[in-house]
């Protein structure tokens, strides 16, 4: 058992056989499941352990928000007005038993034994646990949760009670509590919301009463976002029993008999009219009710274990040596998968669908730490990433005018419906680098898919709408440089300066990439590039000028140092003290005003090191050997996406302990709770630098104009990993050990890649090739 978070070190579950209500927060985060659109917290059946702040019963819909105001004392023209938050929904998952009258709740009864695990292959939350009444009654209650990943709307609960010393009568309650909030925000700005009292308006309700009736539904609306909700259960004992209409559920009674078995069994459904017409919301819940119900729990869990094995097959990381870290990247992997909208209007929040951290908003984490995941193992999910940017287009289109830009998108830094939500713009609207940002995964999409039908018809509008910003927001220097000012870079311990590297860089990326789309759409899709030049207002002016400004572009470099400067005038600010700082006073947006900080020579997380990464070909090892030096020393890692970045870089450089050490700071952040606060939701930035750590670290993976290639290292720490990665609809199976590394074509026509800069191909009659590690 883990002392630090009460976890068994298990490679393909997390697993807790204690109840200790100090832990309850934290688990219920770490034990969520979810479907891309649904999550469930993992709270217990009964309800949560503890009081207010020291549990959250949540239950969300990825991309359901409501708005309000922002509201500030002192205002300014095009600071962002509506902010959008996730709504805490009903409760559909609540199921208890009652004995003698007297109602299971862990936080008031006797607790026996317990067990609960969440199975990353099987994709159930199962629970088992003895109870003793205050008579003295002796009574199991095992339980299966799943919230399918197959059936977008549905979830589903098993719940068993087993009188273990007595015969006599059984009551099982199936309800929906509908008396949820929204987290309260506190001092710490990553937390909750302004929302104070209900999150939702009820309209309906009807409550099955015929016999063998025993469904509900609960219609129910936003105060401010217009959108309707239907949440519906179906409640089937698995025996004859008397049914009570209990508020908004029923009661199933049983006469069960000392060591056999009384079992409920609990279908949800949640519709919502951001997927379809308000008045369909509800037969669409009854709908998908229906079908669940029909089908069966056994069914529906065998549905959800299927799904898990296709996954596994093409995205399982393989670490051998080390059960924990094995454990580490399972969850991570799982959660992300748990959590990434797939349907083109959705996203992947920065907490998932885990908790109310960062109040359910998107930001650039999705392009430039999760998309490369889901890029080379699903790269279905990673094209409609990519169509909800599309989808957001007038959106942006809307903020690039209230900021001053008679041409172009400009895409929020959080939102979730396409709103700016940040009201705070040093650190928000700012970070102008989330157009290169969105530009760059297009970019690495097409390399990696080859599918010019999705630039033609989606990307290469994106591509070219966002590209006209830069030549709005930049301009010329007296040395004809173009120039970049007034922006924030990744990095949020430094604001508004001019020439952030990272930023200039990828915009010249950017623009550079905009034109060749242009110039490639227009040659081989002419009726195409007809359609958008016509539909965007783009002249051929606009593709030189871009052209003129990436080659110009300034890009801020230290030669008596010989570093990338992270701007103009980030050497010139004083160092930070951090030998005089307490350890206690991290992280420091929280102690110190951000005046304070942006006056010192002090990094949030990688900035300039992520540009070494993304634009890795751009520089030489030497540049990247003293970029890192000198960064490491003013970073504080403040952010989690910063330490999986540094050890991309170290093991590029050679630094294998470095690389190591950030790569395990990422690995179980969320299951260590090392930034203390994955009680309110898990970090899926940092759960996705993890397969960045694995892939482009240590096997040292990169896919350029200059072709994918590979130039893999053994931690010595374990014996051998094993990742696979889907290129031009190939899937190549990439195993390293002590040796070398064995690629293997497992599906797919043929596949060129180099590794440590030999060209090999692989084919249907050389579908597998062993190689010597560089040194």
């Amino acid at each position: 058992m883990d002392n630090n978070n009460g976890l068994a070190a298990e490679p393909w579950r997390i697993r807790e056989d204690t109840l200790e209500s100090s832990r309850a927060f934290l688990h219920e985060t770490l034990f969520t499941l979810g479907n891309g659109w649904i999550g469930m917290r993992g709270t217990p059946d009964e309800g949560t352990v503890g009081g207010a702040g020291d549990t959250l019963e949540g239950t969300y819909l990825n991309g359901f928000h409501d708005t309000e105001a922002i509201r500030y004392p002192e205002n300014a023209y095009g600071l962002a007005r509506i902010n959008e938050f996730m709504l805490n929904v009903p409760n559909a998952k609540r199921i208890a038993a009652v004995i003698d009258g007297e109602r299971f709740a862990l936080d008031a009864c006797n607790v026996l034994a317990w067990e609960r695990t969440l199975d990353f292959r099987t994709g159930l939350l199962e629970r088992t646990v003895e109870w003793e009444t205050a008579s003295g009654k002796r009574v199991r209650i095992a339980s299966r949760r799943l919230v399918s990943l197959g059936r977008k709307h549905v979830a589903a609960i098993e719940y068993a009670v087993t009188p273990l010393n007595f015969s006599g009568a059984v009551r099982i309650v199936a309800d929906i509590d509908a008396d949820v909030t929204n987290l309260q925000a506190g001092d710490d700005p990553r937390v909750g919301s302004a929302l104070t009292g209900a999150s939702l308006i009820e309209t309906q309700r009807k409550v099955g009463s015929e016999p063998g009736a025993h469904d509900v539904l609960l219609l129910q609306r936003t105060r401010h976002s217009g959108f309707t909700l239907a949440t519906a259960t179906d409640a089937v004992p698995s025996s004859a029993a008397r049914v009570e209409q209990v508020g908004l559920g029923h009661a199933f009674d049983a006469d069960v008999a000392q060591g056999a078995t009384f079992t409920v069994h609990k279908y949800v459904a949640y519709a919502s009219s951001r997927d379809m017409a308000a008045d369909a919301v509800g037969p669409h819940a009854h709908a998908e009710l229906a079908q669940a119900r029909a089908a069966g729990f056994d069914a529906l869990a065998r549905e959800q274990a299927g799904y898990l094995a296709r996954f596994w097959e093409d995205a399982d990381v393989a670490i051998a040596g080390d059960d924990a870290l094995q454990q580490g990247v399972h969850f991570n992997q799982f959660h992300l998968l748990q959590s990434v909208g797939r349907d083109g209007k959705t996203n992947i929040a920065a907490k998932g669908v885990t908790g109310e951290g960062y109040e359910g908003h998107y930001f650039w984490d999705t392009e430039i730490y999760v998309f490369p995941f889901f890029l080379y193992s699903r790269p279905e999910i990673a094209r409609a990433l990519l169509q909800y940017r599309y989808n957001g287009l007038p959106k942006a289109r809307e903020r690039a005018r209230q900021m001053a830009h008679a041409k172009g998108a400009l895409y929020p830094w959080r939102t979730i419906a396409g709103e700016e939500c940040s009201a705070y713009f040093p650190a928000g609207t700012a970070q102008y680098h989330i157009n290169a940002d969105v530009a760059y995964s297009i970019r690495l999409y097409l390399l990696a898919t080859g599918d010019f039908d999705f630039m033609a018809e989606q990307g290469a509008e994106i591509v070219l709408e966002t590209a006209r910003i830069w030549t709005g927001i930049g301009s010329y220097d007296r040395a004809h440089r173009f120039c970049i000012n007034a922006v924030t870079g990744p990095d949020e311990y430094t604001a508004i300066v001019n020439n952030n590297y990272y930023t200039n860089a990828m915009a010249r990326m950017h623009m550079t990439f905009a034109a060749d789309v242009a110039e490639r759409l227009r040659a081989e899709r002419p009726a195409d590039y007809a359609r958008v030049a016509h539909a965007i207002g783009l002249e051929d002016a606009e593709i030189q000028a871009w052209r003129a400004a990436s080659a110009a572009m300034r890009l801020p470099y230290d030669d008596a140092l010989g570093i990338h400067e992270q701007d103009d005038s980030f050497l010139s600010k004083k160092p930070w003290d951090f030998a005089n700082t307490p350890k206690e006073n991290y992280p420091l947006l929280l102690h110190y005003h951000p005046l304070v900080i942006y006056r010192h020579q002090v990094c949030k997380q990688a900035d300039v090191v992520l540009a070494l990464l993304l634009l890795s070909n751009q520089f030489s090892l030497d540049d990247k050997r003293r970029d890192f030096d000198f960064y490491e020393g003013v970073t504080t890692h403040d952010s989690s996406l910063s330490s999986c970045i540094f050890s991309i870089v170290a093991s590029e450089i050679g630094y294998r302990d470095k690389a190591y050490g950030y790569f395990m700071e990422t690995a179980r952040l969320d299951l260590d709770n090392t930034h203390a606060n994955t009680q309110y939701g898990v970090h899926t930035a940092a759960m996705a630098g993890t397969w960045l750590g694995v892939a482009y670290g240590f096997a040292g993976m990169r896919l350029d104009d200059a072709g994918l290639r590979f130039a893999p290292t053994l931690p010595d720490r374990w014996t051998g990993y094993r990742f696979k990665a889907q290129v031009r609809g190939a899937l190549l199976e990439v195993a390293v050990d002590g040796t070398g590394t064995d690629y293997r074509l497992l599906r797919g026509a043929s596949l060129t890649f180099a590794h440590a800069g030999t060209t090999i191909a692989l084919d249907a009659q050389r579908a597998h090739i062993r190689m010597e590690n560089p040194q």
